[in-house]
């Protein structure tokens, strides 16, 4: 029986992974190089990867104005400090940022695709992408089709992933591939590869909305695949954990992996976000050597 062009990529690549020997490697790379990463450089640098988040059901045009105009006050207050990569909002917002960010730099993502679950039909999360870059999103995060990967619909998932990107042209494309919900480091690298072939710019751990989020055993695996369809293909995919991080040591230890694993090339906010709002204002404190709660 012939092979699909998303079988054949995977048939490319290991994805026959021990868990175990993963969670052993991650602990000797931690164990190793965690602690020379911790320097008020590397968290500045993590300060200006961080995707600033406001993704509640709750949100409100006023909530998200008044989210802007912190990102906005930022700029003026800390200028030597840089700024976040990112805002990330739902789509029906994209315009109030798009209208009140006064920072190019910064841009503007938008959770399409019916986040977070990705339950709908292939029309409906068009659509919504569609509409949020009208509106001035830069970049989508969407999730592939959990249950499509999980029942091995390889083609279908990654048809849909392409689909996606074609409307995205070429404004970035972030694949959130829930690793919580993947069960092993194979379906994780198995994922990642096949992610990476449909059309993702970024691929990302979480959505941020179901535990397990983000862990370093997950990270360490997808940046595996990324190195590996780099060296296979000469792109270059980025990377985005989410989820889970709590303190700014959980935030080194995702710098850490990527540094040790992709290398230099990587350790640009072009490709490496860390979404964590909430540790950004722990981030600013240990750079600034006191408490400050600004975010």
């Amino acid at each position: 029986m012939s092979l699909n062009k998303y079988e054949e990529a995977l048939s490319k690549y290991n994805t026959d992974l021990n868990d175990e020997d993963v969670k052993k490697a991650v602990e000797n790379l931690l164990d190793k190089h965690l602690a020379e990463n911790d320097n008020k450089e590397v968290k500045t640098f993590c300060l200006n990867s961080v995707e600033l988040t406001t993704l509640k059901t709750t949100d409100s045009e006023e909530s998200v104005l008044k989210f802007v105009e912190k990102v906005n006050k930022f700029d003026d207050i800390y200028p030597e400090l840089g700024h976040v990569a990112t805002v990330c909002v739902y789509p029906n917002f994209a315009k109030i940022c798009h209208d009140t960010l006064e920072n190019e730099d910064v841009e503007i993502a938008c959770v399409g695709a019916c986040f977070p679950s990705s339950q709908s039909f292939t029309e409906v999360k068009i659509a919504e992408v569609a509409l949020a870059l009208k509106d001035g999103a830069t970049e989508i995060d969407i999730v592939q089709s959990v249950g499509k990967f999980l029942s091995g619909d390889y083609e279908g998932l990654c048809d849909e992933i392409s689909e996606i990107k074609s409307v995205c042209g070429d404004k970035k494309l972030k694949v959130i591939l829930e690793t919580g919900s993947l069960g092993s480091a194979s379906n994780i690298k198995k994922a990642s590869i096949l992610a990476m072939y449909a059309g993702a710019d970024y691929i990302k751990t979480s959505t941020g909305k179901l535990e397990p989020a983000a862990t370093p055993e997950a990270a360490y695996v997808m940046c595996q695949a990324i190195k590996e369809y780099y060296d296979e293909t000469g792109i270059q995919i980025g990377f985005k954990p989410a989820g889970g991080m709590k303190t700014v040591k959980d935030v080194l230890t995702y710098y850490t992996i990527v540094k040790e694993i992709l290398g230099e090339k990587w350790l640009t906010n072009e490709y490496f976000r860390l979404g964590t709002s909430s540790v950004a204002n722990k981030l600013l404190s240990e750079i600034l050597d006191k408490e400050i709660k600004f975010f």
